[in-house]
């Protein structure tokens, strides 16, 4: 079995069976430490990318998804799931070919998104977004890999939190051939329990970005995985911030105190 085949069966095992955290890393050294901590997998943020390169989230062009893909693939030894947005295209075709571009990434698992980027119709059409969780699906299957696809509705990111039409296009998506479902920003406990019911049997991902929620009471909701965005990034990002205006506005410097050895943290790996 090769390395990929490795991470790839892993992956699959972690969503058979109980709750696992899949943190967001945006770049190889916080992958690294990641794994350092313990986490038995990772996910990318396309936001946590997109504010290195100094733009707002989708504002990353396909070629450069994939160049962070295999970096931060490459640099640990868990598996890694690709945020790949909408695919980075529109028509299913698109998608299928974009969708075999990443595989060769060195990733474990990748998710497809239904939004458009568009405020006027901020979700695909129905028909048109299983046809671009099909595509993918065909793109893995082709490829002979055993890549884990998450399948996303961002119904409750875009503006249009509405639930029914969330399970709706979950249920689709379950028999289009995802093997991971997924509606970000669903927080209440209810929704949580019909995203569970309207996937089952397939494992369903958690978005925990604010303290709503415990890894064992998620559990006990039936979530199998869980992850949190961009989110530690932007905690990253704050800690930055405040030293900085510290700086600034006070001319102090106290938030220079207590701080991690990050040089050590690598020196471990």
């Amino acid at each position: 079995m090769t390395v990929q085949e490795a991470k790839d069966v892993e992956f699959h095992r972690l969503h058979s069976s109980g709750t696992f955290v899949m943190p967001n890393p945006w770049d190889a050294g916080s992958a690294r430490v990641l794994q350092q901590l313990g986490f038995v997998a990772l996910a990318t943020t396309s936001a946590g990318l997109a504010w290195t390169l100094g733009r707002a989230d989708t504002g990353v062009t396909r070629d450069q998804a994939l160049e962070h893909l295999e970096t931060v693939a490459g640099a640990v030894e868990v598996p890694v799931n690709a945020d790949f947005e909408d695919g980075y295209a529109v028509e299913p075709d698109q998608v299928y070919d974009n969708v075999r571009l990443a595989l060769a990434t060195g990733i474990a698992g990748i998710s497809i998104e239904d939004s458009t980027r568009g405020a006027a119709e901020p979700l695909h059409g129905f028909e048109l977004a299983v046809d671009r969780v099909r595509a993918a699906r065909r793109a893995i299957d082709d490829s002979g890999t055993g890549v884990v696809l998450t399948a996303r509705t961002e119904g409750f990111v875009v503006g249009r939190p509405d639930l029914d039409e969330t399970t709706r296009r979950i249920r689709a998506f379950v028999e289009a051939g995802a093997d991971c479902l997924y509606a970000p920003r669903i927080e209440s406990e209810d929704q949580i329990q019909a995203v569970v019911a309207a996937a089952s049997p397939k494992p369903v991902n958690l978005l925990i970005n604010a303290p709503f929620m415990t890894v064992a009471r998620a559990a006990e909701l039936g979530v199998r995985r869980i992850s949190v965005g961009g989110t530690l990034a932007r905690a990253a990002w704050r800690g930055m911030l405040d030293a900085a205006r510290e700086i600034g506005d006070q001319g102090t410097f106290t938030a220079f105190t207590g701080l991690p050895d990050v040089d050590g943290l690598f020196r471990q790996s």
